[in-house]
């Protein structure tokens, strides 16, 4: 069974949020919902490399996981307040320097307390994925 993803949730009044928290920071930007996914990308800049002149894995990670906490936020249950992040994990399979990352959070369990995504990360240009994330999430509710 697919969870239904908030009517109210909106791409544009998620990316208003975003500018001035380190997501906007970053450049990350969210793209489309639909029912227990939530896309998102982020062009590739300088500072978002490693001294080495790859893609700094901690970049990567700042993409997925927000990503990832847009895709909770758009499919939060009734009457939540909220949510946090409560574990991650990421597997880094490549890497790149220039050019967009995309990823599409999936939901694996979008429960009353937890919710689980997992979110592939790929490289537009080449099609190759650059990582493997899964993140689980603390669904908050009001005291």
């Amino acid at each position: 069974m697919t969870i239904k993803h908030r009517p109210d949730f909106s791409v544009d009044d998620m990316n208003d949020k975003l500018p001035g928290a380190l997501p906007g920071l970053m450049g990350i930007e969210c793209v489309a919902v639909r029912d227990g996914e939530l896309d998102g990308r982020m062009p590739l800049r300088p500072d978002h490399l490693a001294p080495n002149g790859y893609l700094h894995a901690a970049s990567v990670v700042a993409l997925a996981d927000t990503v990832a906490g847009m895709a909770t936020w758009a499919h939060l249950p009734d009457g939540a307040s909220g949510f946090t992040t409560i574990e991650l994990k990421s597997n880094h399979l490549g890497t790149a320097r220039e050019g967009t990352i995309s990823c599409t959070a999936k939901g694996q369990h979008l429960g009353q307390t937890t919710q689980v995504w997992d979110v592939a990360v790929v490289h537009d240009d080449t099609a190759k994925t650059i990582a493997l994330f899964r993140c689980t999430q603390m669904i908050l509710w009001p005291r």
